[in-house]
């Protein structure tokens, strides 16, 4: 019995976030109602209150997770590369890419930082995908493919430019926008690798 509720608490839990991150992506967070959420998966709002507390606490779950996959999505970009500097370059490009994804152009790109706060927005990034970033440039400055330094300044540096670049594209209406910020990065990243020579 206590197996069954337990499992029908995390259904429960798991169909709200579902219903919560699709009207969180096409309606935007202003216009979801905590109650018409609860009650679009039949629940009650009592039991939406249970799980999240509120509509920024069901906010900041659907944030987690859809932070989380985007770190997933960066990580298995770079993954597919043999080359520890392909790998850091195609992380990067799928992190700048997944700007173009409605989803995460929404809730992690225009709705999260506002809602959230800079600070915490910045930490739930730091948890996902920054982290991977991090761990790509510690690899290449033990290969000595950029030069020895601290990583953490040079990591939190292009972090930034690439959630700026990120916010940008999810702003930017042009065809091109996604190619130039591209090949900006590399030329970014080109003159990082540059000072070894």
């Amino acid at each position: 019995m206590a197996g069954t509720r337990a499992e029908q608490r995390a259904a429960t839990r798991g169909a709200l976030l579902a219903e919560g991150r699709r009207r969180f992506a096409e309606e935007g967070y202003q216009a979801v109602v905590l109650a018409d959420v609860a009650q679009a998966v039949g629940v009650t709002k009592g039991a939406a209150y249970h799980h999240f507390t509120s509509k920024a606490g069901l906010f900041r779950a659907v944030v987690a997770d859809v932070q989380r996959e985007l770190g997933e999505r960066v990580a298995e970009a770079a993954d597919r590369q043999d080359d520890p500097w392909e790998r850091l370059r195609a992380g990067c490009r799928a992190f700048l890419a997944a700007g173009s994804d409605p989803t995460v152009r929404r809730i992690v790109l225009t709705d999260a930082p506002a809602v959230l706060g800079w600070d915490e927005w910045r930490a739930m990034d730091e948890d996902s995908s920054a982290r991977h970033l991090a761990e790509a440039l510690t690899d290449l400055v033990a290969a000595g493919t950029i030069p020895e330094q601290p990583v953490e300044p040079l990591a939190r540096l292009l972090s930034g430019a690439m959630n700026e670049a990120a916010l940008w594209l999810a702003r930017s209406e042009g065809p091109d926008a996604l190619e130039q910020t591209e090949r900006a990065l590399d030329r970014l990243l080109a003159g990082v690798k540059a000072t070894t020579e």
